[in-house]
């Protein structure tokens, strides 16, 4: 998020006086890390989850069409980064993996099939396929097909042009690219431990590093540090802020990498989530490409901590707890039970447990060829509800102040999907002066193309766009 909205400000005006502070001894190692995320390209083609079933048995696609649109926007901008010169080949950080959805049950097969129908008479998923055929499903996904044994219903969608993403390796490079830039600076090892607003509007911020404080003085402020965000906002101490709280949720992966397994998988294979999951534990078995090396991964198995970043403390959800968000966060926790006896059940899975899942999808998967490993910290917005108390959301949210001077993006999936997107819309909040001149109309017309159209109206320009950035990022079947 944070190097994503420096490179567009410095694109729209070079001039400008930018200071990045990262609190660990690199950038990208928390959730933006490549083996810390699924690195899918959230683009609603496989992920079940941005779908739901209306009560006569329809399909309601319309958040799978924003999603899908707002990942065009980022399909856009590293597009024009990369014919720019200003990112590596598309290789170094983003490969063509099909998206799938597999269901099994005559339930889920009836769903997904009214999903299909739904989706595929739209534009933007006209491509998506649909197959109950045993062996066409053989030929998009042969280690989860072989061995399958039992006459139960399958159902499977197929989208050729889907992507894994490295969301890290994309901001260590924006990040090496600013470097070069006059007037940008990087700070490492280096944390906010204050935030104060002057009478003037602008703000102190008190930053330490190698044990010596300083204050700077910042026109804006933005607050792009994942699970850390919430923390930053409260010592910000902003009207807006007021009333938010967290809920941290960890993720584990299986991985093998195996190269004779990894051969014969190429695809991100999204499930149904079970009964009382949160979305981000949507059972899926993905191919990853991270730094030229293949793998396969499934998950995410969830956990509860009360760590809001992989790197940060036990007393980061305690310490959260405030007068205005404690009654939000005791009505989330009272009516979210489900939630609560899911985590505790997945934390007290064996290894065998967990393999036992993955033979779901994969029949023929043996226990010795998969390791456990730890993915990022989500940190999900809980906020407050009129009817309820507090209600718990799982997707992201930008929040800026009045006078637009801060800024900050709170929540998980689908994050890094849409990140230009969002981070164009802080621009157009905090930055609405500027953003109105014909320099900088121009400007953000050439790094995003469709900019100030609708892609969700505009299905002829979303689908010209999409040739163009499938062709520049090598995404074409």
């Amino acid at each position: 998020m944070s190097t994503t909205l420096g490179v567009l400000l410095k694109q729209l005006d070079p001039s400008m006086t930018m200071l990045m502070v990262e609190r660990l001894d690199s950038v990208a190692k928390e959730s933006t890390d490549g083996w810390n995320n699924a690195g899918t390209g959230h683009a609603a083609y496989c992920e079940l989850n941005y779908t739901s079933e209306n009560k006569d048995g329809s399909v309601n696609i319309d958040k799978a069409v924003t999603i899908n649109a707002a990942f065009e926007i980022s399909l856009q901008f590293w597009s024009y980064l990369v014919e720019q010169g200003l990112m590596p080949a598309s290789q170094e950080f983003i490969h063509r993996v099909p998206h799938q959805s597999f269901v099994w049950g005559e339930r889920n097969v009836k769903m997904l099939k009214a999903r299909h129908a739904a989706m595929s008479a739209h534009p933007a998923f006209r491509e998506m396929q649909y197959t109950e055929d045993r062996e066409t499903m053989k030929e998009w996904m042969p280690l989860i097909m072989n061995n399958r044994e039992g006459n139960e219903p399958l159902a499977a969608t197929r989208v050729e042009h889907g992507a894994d993403v490295n969301f890290g390796a994309i901001a260590r490079n924006m990040s090496k690219h600013l470097q070069g830039l006059d007037n940008f600076e990087l700070s490492l090892n280096c944390e906010v431990k204050d935030l104060n607003k002057r009478a003037d509007g602008r703000w102190d911020v008190e930053i330490e590093q190698n044990g010596a404080r300083k204050t700077v003085d910042a026109k804006f402020v933005f607050l792009g540090a994942g699970g850390g965000a919430l923390p930053l906002l409260q010592m910000a101490d902003v009207k807006e802020g007021k009333g938010f709280g967290g809920f941290p949720v960890s993720g584990q992966w299986l991985v093998c990498e195996k190269p004779e397994i990894v051969e014969q998988h190429f695809a991100k294979v999204y499930g149904a989530a079970p009964i009382g999951a949160p979305p981000m534990s949507v059972p899926h078995l993905d191919t990853r490409i991270i730094d030229g090396k293949k793998a396969i991964l499934f998950g995410p198995f969830a956990g509860f901590t009360t760590k809001f970043l992989k790197t940060g403390s036990f007393f980061d959800l305690p310490k959260s707890v405030r007068f205005d968000n404690i009654k939000p966060m005791l009505s989330v926790g009272k009516n979210n039970m489900d939630l609560t006896r899911y985590l505790i059940s997945e934390v007290m899975q064996s290894h065998k447990d967990r393999c036992n899942s993955l033979r779901q999808f994969f029949p023929d998967a043996k226990d010795e060829d998969w390791e456990l490993a730890y993915a990022g910290q989500r940190v999900q917005i809980i906020k407050k509800d009129e009817k309820t108390g507090g209600k718990l959301e799982f997707g992201t949210e930008a929040i800026t102040t009045e006078d637009g001077s801060l800024a900050a993006l709170l929540g998980a999936s689908p994050g890094a999907s849409t990140t230009v997107n969002t981070m164009i819309g802080i621009i157009e909040r905090c930055f609405s002066e500027q953003v109105k001149s014909a320099d900088w109309q121009t400007k953000l017309k050439t790094m995003v193309p469709s900019y100030g159209e609708s892609l969700i109206e505009n299905t002829d320009l979303l689908l010209a766009i999409r040739a163009r950035t499938l062709e520049t990022l090598n995404l074409k079947p």
